[in-house]
C-alpha cells in the first residue's frame, strides 16, 4: 500500500523515489525491476485440481459410506455396495465442480491489469509492457486507459477516475496533483491513481509509487488468498451427526455382539450379524437426500433471481441471522436524480426517477411550465453548461456517461426541454477545473459577443463568492439574511440525504485571462438537492427480515450523513441511527469495535480491510451466521470470508462474483429476503429427512438385533 506521498509535494515523491519527470533509464528501471520484480498479481496458492478432488472424500459421513460401500461388497451385497458406491462419486463430483469454479476469483483480479502502458523512459515517451513498470515510472493517463499499477499524479488537466471496482461507488472522481493533508483518509486521497481503476476524462500524468502485490489491488488478492475454507452450519451439523452415528453404531454393534455371544452364538456368525446391522445403520441415502433438495432449492432460488454458485449456501442462507449490505444499488438504485431546486423566488420539485428525463416541476404542490420561470430557466442552464457529462440513448436505456451526478443536471434540464443543442450559441472557451481542496468549477462561454462565467460548487465553501442573487429575473444585491437562508436550507437538504449543489455565473468584461481570482462577485441563481432514491421494496424487506430475526448493517463507502439519511429513510433500524466511519474504526481495538457492534448499523467511508474487519468481529461470537452483499473488486475479500458472499449480478465485477456464492441477477434487496425465507425451507425439508431415516435405520438394528437375541 501507498506510503505518504499523497501528502508531500510532488518534487519530494520525485527525489524519494530517485527519478524525474524524464522518467527512469533503462539500466535503472531494469535493476529496480529485479529488486521489486515484476508488476502482477502473485498466486501464493497454487491450486491443484487432484488436492481439491480428494479433499472431497475427507468429510466424516462419506467415510463412514466407503467402509459401509466395501463391507457389503464382502458380505456380496453387490447392488448396495454399487448404489453407495454411486453416492459417494456423485456427491465428490458435484463439490469438485462448484469449488473448481469459485477458483477462478484470482484469475478475474489478474485480468484488471492492463497488458501495455505509455510511459518516458530516457527521457521519451515510449510503450512498455505494464508488467515491466518500477516504482518512479512517470506514466501518462489519457482518456479511456486502465490504470497499470498505484501512482501519484505529477500534473493533470480535467482528469477524472472511475475507480468504483475498488470503492463500489458509481460517481466518478476528480483528481488533483496539489497535495494533500496527512490525516485525508484514503477515500479521498484525489491525488492519487490505483491499478484497475479507468480513465474517464481528460489527462495527465503521474509517477509510480507501488506495483504488483505492493498495489491496492495486491492487497485485496492478499486478502481472497489468505481467506479461509467456510463450513456451513449443515456441513457442520451432518459432521456432529456421522460422529456421534458412528459412535452410537459402534457401541449398539458391540453391545449386540456380546449379547449374542452370551447367548452362545458362533463366533463368525456373530461378527458378520454385527457387521451387518452396522452398515444397515448408516443412512446411506442421506448424502444423496441433501444433494437433491438443495438442487430443487437452488432451482426454486434461481426463479426469485437469485444464482446460487455453491448448493450448500442455498441452506447457509437459510441460517443467516445478520445481512451486511452495501447502499449503492443495492439498497438504493444507483440512479442520481435531482429532487428540488432553492431559487431566489422559491422551491420548485421535480418528480420523476432514475436518468430517463421525464417528470413534471411543482411550485407549492401545483405543475408548472419550468422554462416560465426566468430563474428556474437559469439554473437548468447553467447545470448544463458547466457541465462534463454526456445523457445518452442507447435502445430506449438511458445512461449517464460520466460523473452521475453531473449526470443528473443535465436529466433535470431536458426534463424542461433543455439540452446542449438548445443552447448552441453559447460558444465554449475555457474552464477552470474542480479539485478536490477547490470543491467547485467554472466553465466560459461566449453569447452575443459577450464573455460569461459559469460556476458549481459546494454551498457552504462558495456561498461567500456570490454577492448578488436572481429573483424574478432581476439581479438584486444578496443580503446577509437571504445568505443565512439559503445555508440553512442546504443544512436542510443534507439532512435529507441530498447532495447539493450551488449554481451561479457572472459576465466578464475584460479579455484577460481567465483564472481563479474571477471566481467572486458571483449571481446566486440556486442550489441543487440531488439524491440517489431507495428502492422502494427495501423498507418493506428489511422490516419482514428484522421480523424474522434477521439485522440488517449498512457497509458503504459513502459519507457518513448521506448512509444515515437513507438508513432512516428505508427504517433500517427502530430509533436514532449510529454510524461509524473508516476513520473512527481504525481508532478503534477489536474490543470496543465488538462492544459498538450491538448498537451500530451503518459503517461510512470504509475500505475493504474495514468491511473485513467488521466481519471478523460479527463472527468472533460463534452465534452468528453473516451474509455479505458487494459488487467491487473492493468487495472480494469481504465475500470470500462471510459465511455467505451475495454479489451483484448486473454490477457486479467478475472478481466479486467468483469470490460469492450467490449471485442477485436484480441487485435487489428484497431478492435476498426471498432467498432466505427459500433457505429456511431447504433446512427444514433436509431436517425433517435425517429424522426419517434415522428413526427407520434404527428401527431396523433394533428389530434386528431384538431378534438375533431371541434367536
Amino acid at each position: 500500500m501507498e506510503g505518504k506521498e499523497y501528502s508531500q509535494p510532488v518534487e519530494k515523491v520525485l527525489k524519494d523515489l530517485k527519478t524525474s519527470k524524464q522518467g527512469l533509464t533503462s539500466a535503472k528501471a531494469k535493476t529496480l525491476l529485479e529488486k521489486h520484480g515484476f508488476n502482477e498479481l502473485a498466486d501464493k496458492k497454487k491450486f491443484s485440481a487432484l488436492k481439491l478432488l480428494i479433499s472431497q472424500f475427507k468429510g466424516v459421513m462419506v467415510l463412514i459410506l466407503i467402509f459401509a460401500a466395501v463391507v457389503s461388497a464382502v458380505l456380496g451385497e453387490y447392488l448396495d455396495a454399487g448404489v453407495i458406491g454411486i453416492i459417494i462419486v456423485l456427491n465428490a463430483t458435484l463439490g469438485f465442480v462448484q469449488e473448481f469454479k469459485a477458483e477462478k476469483a484470482l484469475e478475474s483480479l489478474k485480468k484488471l491489469t492492463t497488458p501495455h502502458a505509455i510511459i518516458m523512459r530516457n527521457g521519451e515517451k515510449q510503450e512498455v509492457l505494464a508488467r515491466e513498470l518500477v516504482p518512479g515510472d512517470i506514466i501518462f493517463l489519457e482518456e479511456g486507459m486502465s490504470i497499470p499499477a498505484d501512482a501519484r499524479i505529477t500534473n493533470c488537466a480535467s482528469l477524472m477516475i472511475d475507480e468504483s471496482l475498488l470503492t463500489g461507488e458509481s460517481q466518478a472522481i476528480t483528481k488533483t496533483f496539489e497535495q494533500l493533508k496527512e490525516t485525508t483518509p484514503l477515500a479521498e486521497r484525489t491525488n492519487l491513481v490505483f491499478m484497475g481503476s479507468v480513465v474517464m476524462s481528460g489527462s495527465g500524468q503521474a509517477v509510480i509509487i507501488n506495483t504488483g502485490m505492493h498495489t491496492r489491488i495486491g492487497a485485496i488478492t492478499e486478502l481472497v488468498q489468505t481467506a479461509e475454507a467456510k463450513t456451513t452450519p449443515l456441513q457442520k451439523d451432518l459432521n456432529k451427526l456421522s460422529k456421534y452415528l458412528a459412535i452410537g453404531v459402534v457401541i449398539l454393534s458391540a453391545f449386540i455382539f456380546v449379547l449374542g455371544e452370551l447367548a452362545g452364538r458362533e463366533f463368525v456368525e456373530m461378527f458378520m450379524i454385527t457387521v451387518s446391522l452396522a452398515v444397515s445403520a448408516i443412512p446411506e441415502g442421506l448424502p444423496a437426500i441433501v444433494t437433491v433438495t438443495l438442487a430443487l432449492g437452488v432451482q426454486r432460488m434461481a426463479k426469485k433471481n437469485a444464482i446460487v454458485r455453491k448448493l450448500n449456501a442455498a441452506e447457509t442462507l437459510g441460517s443467516t441471522n445478520i445481512i451486511c449490505s452495501d447502499k449503492t444499488g443495492t439498497l438504493t438504485k444507483n440512479e442520481m436524480t435531482a429532487r428540488e431546486y432553492y431559487l431566489g423566488n422559491g422551491t420548485v420539485e421535480l418528480t420523476g426517477i432514475g436518468y430517463e428525463p421525464k417528470g413534471n416541476f411543482l411550485k407549492e404542490n401545483k405543475t408548472i411550465k419550468p422554462t416560465a420561470n426566468a430563474d428556474l430557466t437559469k439554473a437548468l442552464e447553467i447545470g448544463v453548461l458547466c457541465n462534463n457529462s454526456e445523457l445518452q440513448n442507447d435502445n430506449n436505456k438511458w445512461r449517464i456517461l460520466g460523473d452521475h451526478t453531473e449526470g443528473s443536471l443535465l436529466v433535470s434540464a431536458q426534463k424542461a426541454g433543455i439540452t446542449r443543442k438548445t443552447l448552441k450559441n453559447y460558444k465554449y472557451v475555457g474552464e477552470i477545473p474542480f479539485t478536490s481542496t477547490r470543491k467547485k468549477m467554472s466553465k466560459i462561454y461566449i453569447l452575443k459577443n459577450k464573455k460569461q462565467l459559469f460556476f458549481k460548487g459546494a454551498p457552504e465553501l462558495t456561498l461567500k463568492q456570490c454577492d448578488k442573487i436572481l429573483t424574478n429575473g432581476r439581479v438584486k444585491k444578496l443580503t446577509e439574511q437571504k445568505r443565512k437562508e439559503i445555508l440553512l436550507q442546504t443544512e436542510d437538504m443534507s439532512k435529507r440525504a441530498l447532495r447539493v449543489l450551488l449554481l451561479a455565473y457572472k459576465e466578464i468584461t475584460h479579455n484577460k485571462k481567465i483564472t481563479e481570482k474571477e471566481e467572486k462577485n458571483l449571481v446566486f441563481a440556486g442550489i441543487v438537492g440531488m439524491h440517489d432514491p431507495p428502492r422502494e421494496e427495501a423498507k418493506h424487506a428489511i422490516t419482514k427480515s428484522r421480523e424474522a430475526g434477521i439485522r440488517t448493517i449498512m457497509i458503504t463507502g459513502d459519507h457518513a450523513v448521506t448512509a444515515k439519511a437513507i438508513a432512516t429513510e428505508i427504517g433500517l433500524v427502530e430509533g436514532d441511527v449510529l454510524a461509524i466511519t473508516g476513520e473512527e474504526l481504525d481508532r478503534m481495538n477489536d474490543s470496543e469495535l465488538t462492544k459498538k457492534l450491538k448498537n451500530v448499523s451503518v459503517f461510512a467511508r470504509v475500505s475493504p480491510e474495514h468491511k473485513v474487519r467488521v466481519l471478523k468481529s460479527l463472527k468472533c461470537g460463534g452465534e452468528n451466521i453473516v451474509a455479505m452483499t458487494g459488487d467491487g473488486v473492493n468487495d472480494a475479500p469481504a465475500l470470500k470470508n462471510a459465511d455467505i458472499g451475495i454479489a451483484m449480478g448486473q454490477k457486479g465485477t467478475d472478481v466479486a462474483k467468483n469470490s460469492s456464492e450467490i449471485i442477485l441477477l436484480d441487485d435487489d434487496y428484497t431478492t435476498i429476503v426471498a432467498a432466505v425465507e427459500e433457505g429456511r425451507t431447504i433446512y427444514d425439508n433436509i431436517t425433517k429427512f435425517v429424522r426419517f431415516l434415522l428413526s427407520a435405520n434404527f428401527g431396523e438394528l433394533m428389530a434386528i438385533g431384538v431378534s438375533a437375541f431371541l434367536g
